[in-house]
């Protein structure tokens, strides 16, 4: 298997942060259990950064220059798409609810953790075989929310709750990080643990070049964006910064049934893909722009009619406004086990994020008039 230190090329990804990135994804994180993976994100970051903090719901920042009273935010999100156990059955099935987007057409045969009150129990989302699932039209039955199952292995309720298995309880797949053929990195929540690798790189960077920024750095890995950017929100109105730097994943577009005309004309490898729209600031874009031609890293750029649907929305309209930019990696079958994402995205975009941030002064113009 290929490995990081196998490549031609110098990486900025060290063989210390690649090991954190395989660690950070296998973890879960589901929207609300946040704080297994959030304790790996702060211990991965504390070298960088002069302090850190978390809120009530786990939202956790890691400072550069907590003293300055300019701050600009450098934010990705945390948590994961997930299940809940919602009913137990007499016969030991197990039926769920979702836990922010999760696609139930994914669902049959996939293996799971269910983390209960005594730890992780595996599990599977049974289905049955072909020959059997007719329904009364002869028409075969096709996966919803309703007609999912898990099963543990266990025979009764009993057998279940004895497990350390309850209501409540939340449900993650197994799957985890992975390397594919010319690059390719595949894993579980990728969206958006890769922003929090990312914006921890930037940190590091920072640190090891012995950067002095001009104002306060707060690098923050937010929760609950998957259920309507909530973290960002709680943490936005906190901080109150001053100039908002988000990165999120968006989808490529190159594979079937996906429409170009509609979802624009993006690929993995070939750039780091900033986002036009409204709640997106046009200077600060701008200035996003300049610095990537300037260091000549190559951008797919994208628009948004409305929302963005990241977290960028949270910090741009808190507070009295907050000029906002949205940096997104291109990457495909997003909320799916296997999402996939090219190494040379995440290096470019660390390297626009850090870029940018070195770039920004309090004396910066984002004034529209």
């Amino acid at each position: 298997m290929a490995t990081v230190k196998k490549t031609k090329e110098k990486s900025i990804i060290t063989e210390k942060s690649y090991q954190f990135l395989k660690e950070y994804i296998n973890n879960a994180s589901p929207v609300g259990f946040e704080s297994s993976g959030q304790k790996i994100w702060l211990n991965y970051i504390k070298p960088f950064v002069d302090t850190t903090f978390h809120d009530p719901y786990g939202t956790a920042v890691g400072v550069i220059n907590p003293n300055d009273n300019f701050k600009v935010v450098i934010e990705a999100h945390a948590d994961e798409i997930s299940w809940y156990v919602n009913y137990i059955t007499n016969e030991g099935l197990i039926y769920l609810k979702r836990n922010g987007g999760v696609d139930h057409q994914i669902a049959p045969s996939q293996r799971v953790f269910i983390h209960g009150k005594k730890g992780a129990v595996k599990a599977v989302f049974g289905w049955p075989a072909i020959h059997t699932r007719l329904g009364s039209n002869d028409k075969e039955q096709q996966p919803k929310v309703e007609n999912l199952f898990l099963d543990c292995g266990a025979r009764s309720k009993k057998e279940i709750e004895a497990l350390g298995i309850h209501v409540g309880a939340v449900v993650t797949y197994q799957d985890g990080f992975d390397e594919l053929a010319n690059g390719y990195y595949v894993g579980r929540a990728f969206d958006n643990r890769i922003g929090g690798f990312m914006i921890a790189e930037v940190a590091r960077l920072l640190k090891e070049n012995k950067k002095k920024l001009p104002f306060g750095l707060y690098v923050v890995n937010a929760v609950q964006e998957e259920i309507g950017l909530r973290g960002a929100e709680m943490i936005a109105r906190r901080i109150k910064p001053n100039v908002a730097i988000i990165t999120d994943v968006t989808h490529d577009t190159q594979t079937p049934m996906i429409n170009k005309i509609i979802e624009g004309d993006v690929a993995c490898g070939k750039g780091p893909s900033p986002t036009y729209g409204p709640a997106v600031h046009n200077k600060l874009l701008q200035l996003v722009e300049d610095t990537a031609n300037k260091k000549k890293i190559p951008l797919q750029m994208r628009t948004v009619s409305r929302s963005t649907g990241t977290d960028t929305d949270s910090f741009a309209y808190a507070n009295d406004g907050c000029p906002s930019v949205l940096i997104s990696i291109p990457l495909r079958y997003m909320h799916t086990t296997v999402e996939m994402l090219h190494k040379k995205d995440i290096e470019n975009t660390i390297q626009l994020i850090y870029e940018t941030v070195v770039a920004l002064t309090p004396k910066t113009n984002l004034s529209y008039l």
